[in-house]
């Protein structure tokens, strides 16, 4: 019997590629090449799904190219890379992998402001050129994390486990905003308090971003919304780039608008805004944040099971357009 064939469009951990081969004819990217949109389709000719890291652009364009294509599997939570109005017109189902990257999310979103605001990297940077020459009362004297107020934009399954270590792990304060109020008995498992998006950025020492990228969330945080930051605050985006404009956001580090910001995501990534290179209070690391050996290979064996459920037993785990499943029957 013929293997359904496949493409897996990014490197991956061999062990995948093994599990994969026992359903599927895989044809992989090993060589870790980027691939235009034009090279894409050409590589998803004959293919029924593709194993996919978010780097990749689904849209009407490729879709129109790609008639046998049933199922794009991201083995990241988020999912901008996907059209999915686009998809579910044409009949393709996109899946991806939240809850398994929480935690460890979460962890990082904490190591991202912990840098930020003790001035960890700039701190290392003196250190290495050799400045460091005595010690003064004032040598990067940072902010305080505990016993502040933590405003989160964005209250998901991310979001409330910064929330749950911020409360009781550091006895900060928490505030958030999201597109729906959390239920009373979540809310008071963390002691957070729901706030309207001006009130949370003229209140919180530290704001952490976690909410999903798209067209209404593109910069969420411009230079009005800097512009009502505290002097002495700090901005942590582990969300998505474009929910930040990096552009204002450099201006206003330059200036001291704000005290510092740490960043995992830039608009055009794997590009970052030259202005943000230039500025000594900015913590910048290349989305890391889910960057763990267990959580990398969980985040890849839910793109396999959703993979083959959908292909070889008829239902997809986590469908981002279950309106395509009911299509099918599936």
């Amino acid at each position: 019997m013929t293997k359904p064939a496949i493409l897996v469009t990014r490197a991956i951990f061999p062990e995948v590629l093994i599990k994969l081969s026992q359903h599927f004819d895989v044809e992989s990217n090993q060589d870790d090449v980027i691939w235009s949109p034009q090279e894409l389709a050409q590589r998803l000719q004959g293919k029924v799904a593709a194993f996919m890291t978010g780097t990749e652009r689904v849209n009407a364009e490729l879709l129109a190219l790609c008639g046998q294509l049933k199922l794009c599997a991201n083995m990241t939570v988020g999912y901008n890379n996907f059209d999915l109005a686009a998809m579910t017109s044409a009949g393709v189902l996109g899946t991806n992998a939240p809850d398994v990257l929480t935690e460890t999310t979460a962890d990082f979103g904490f190591a991202l402001l912990m840098a930020t605001a003790r001035r960890v990297t700039e701190s290392e940077h003196f250190l290495r050129a050799g400045k460091w020459t005595r010690w003064s009362y004032d040598m990067f004297s940072g902010a305080e994390v505990h016993g502040t107020t933590l405003g989160i934009v964005g209250m998901g399954r991310i979001g409330q486990a910064i929330a749950r270590r911020a409360a009781l792990g550091f006895g900060m304060q928490v505030i958030y905003h999201n597109r729906s109020r959390l239920d009373a008995a979540t809310e008071a498992s963390f002691h957070a308090r729901y706030v309207g998006k001006e009130e949370l950025l003229q209140t919180a020492d530290h704001v952490m971003l976690v909410l999903p990228y798209s067209a209404s969330s593109h910069h969420t945080i411009g230079a009005a919304e800097l512009a009502l930051m505290k002097p002495t605050a700090t901005l942590i985006n582990l969300a998505r780039g474009g929910i930040v404009d990096d552009a204002a956001l450099a201006e206003a580090l330059r200036h001291k608008r704000i005290a510092a910001a740490g960043l995992d995501v830039f608009e055009g990534e794997p590009a970052v805004h030259p202005a943000l290179l230039t500025v000594p209070n900015v913590v910048l690391t290349p989305h890391i944040a889910s960057a763990t050996e267990g959580t990398r290979r969980a985040m890849a064996a839910l793109a396999v099971d959703n993979l083959i459920g959908f292909l070889v037993n008829g239902k997809a785990v986590t469908p981002l357009n279950p309106e395509v499943l009911a299509r099918v029957g599936a």
